[in-house]
């Protein structure tokens, strides 16, 4: 009878481990951290380190999405099919690309970790580093005499409470650069931050294109996650070498007075008339956001939420909201009104305005709106307080 009961039990062993999944199953997020662990389990201890850390590089740099939920979805797409050599090897491209000091055959060096973010705290967490604050350098490249700098060089460092760099080792530091330039954002970088000599992040001036750029000036927001920690620092108006900035070749320029000659079909003979030549944008941005604020003053929201397309206002509901939205305004007063910059369908516009919302509190505000040219008509794309 306990023979019985043995071969049973070693059978049931059998099975479970020949169900053990040996390639990722990206058709959902339980079905992919399954697989994940299923491959992960079946690896000796220093290669289920570099497992987690090659998830954790694709993670971070090999997909585009914003929150862990969201990155997780996609790199379960990513990673859909794949075995671990290939996820090894995929993970040295990404980290070759971007630049990190990683390869899938060097010893574990990022310290443990987890995707799924619940694994079991190790005794010391290299990410668990006690920081107060961020400080940026900003250091210029050298360039020739004629054309001037060719770029900056970032660096975030960690600082505490006194003001001094933080001294940390071994540690895998997200780090995130967004650039933006009169209220518009034009890039977003990632990185990890190892140690207190972080090299930082390169901007050359020939990938800024110029016409994003306003008054030759950019602010640089840098985040940097620890275990416990987000730290923030924006740097604002950081001036840039207009003249290294990246401008598009001149467009072939058309005489509009010249009339385009028909054409013939050579099989019928036919005379075809040439196309129409496309109209121009001839709308004013001021005009946008002139209507724009007289409908929010006269309640009409519907109307002022049909003149933007702005991501960060989310559905009509959320925009015409009386408690976060703008269905608390009452009454707009324009005081002033200018646009500072307008070229290649894109502009911005100041308004300076004192706001009544329905309590009868009153609030000045400086006001820049950026906007986009959709179909010969402006929308509001971008909306920053200055003040």
């Amino acid at each position: 009878m306990k023979f019985i009961k043995y071969c049973l039990l070693i059978s049931l062993l059998i099975f479970t481990i020949s169900c053990k999944k040996s390639k990722v199953d990206g058709s959902n997020r339980m079905s992919f951290q399954e697989s994940i662990n299923d491959m992960a389990s079946s690896l000796p201890t220093l290669q289920q380190v570099k497992f987690n850390e090659a998830l954790y590089i694709l993670k971070t740099f090999g997909v585009e999405a914003e929150g862990d939920i969201a990155e997780i979805t996609a790199l379960g797409k990513l990673l859909d099919g794949k075995k671990t050599p290939e996820i090894l090897a995929l993970a040295d491209e990404v980290a070759k690309k971007n630049g990190i000091a990683w390869s899938s055959t060097a010893p574990p060096s990022l310290g443990e970790m987890n995707i799924f973010g619940d694994a079991v705290a190790s005794e010391k967490d290299p990410n668990d580093i006690d920081a107060a604050g961020l400080n940026i350098v900003v250091r210029n490249i050298a360039g020739d005499s004629l054309t001037g700098s060719k770029g900056l060089i970032i660096i975030p460092q960690l600082m505490d409470n006194n003001g001094n760099k933080v001294a940390f080792d071994g540690a895998a530091l997200e780090t995130v650069m967004e650039i933006s330039s009169g209220g518009n954002k034009i890039s977003t970088s990632k990185n990890l931050m190892q140690d207190p000599a972080f090299r930082g992040f390169t901007i050359k001036y020939s990938s800024l294109p110029k016409e994003k750029i306003f008054e030759e000036k950019i602010d640089i927001k840098l985040t940097v996650k620890t275990s416990k920690k987000l730290l923030q620092m924006i740097k604002m108006g950081i001036p840039v070498n207009g003249k290294a900035l990246y401008t598009p070749p001149a467009a072939v320029v058309v005489d509009s007075l010249q009339v385009p000659e028909p054409m013939v079909d050579p099989q019928t003979g036919e005379t075809i008339a040439p196309p129409a030549p496309p109209k121009p944008t001839t709308a004013d941005p001021k005009n946008t956001v002139t209507k724009f604020l007289n409908n929010l003053s006269s309640q009409n929201f519907k109307a002022a939420f049909d003149a933007s397309e702005n991501p960060n206002w989310g559905s009509y509901d959320k925009f015409s909201n009386p408690n976060s939205g703008f269905g608390s305004v009452k009454n707009i007063s324009v005081k002033n009104i200018s646009v500072p910059y307008n070229k290649d369908n894109s502009a911005n516009v100041n308004v300076t305005y004192d706001v009544t919302d329905k309590n009868g509190k009153t609030t000045s505000l400086n006001v820049t709106y950026g906007l986009k040219s959709v179909n010969n008509n402006w929308k509001i794309t971008t909306y920053k307080i200055n003040n």
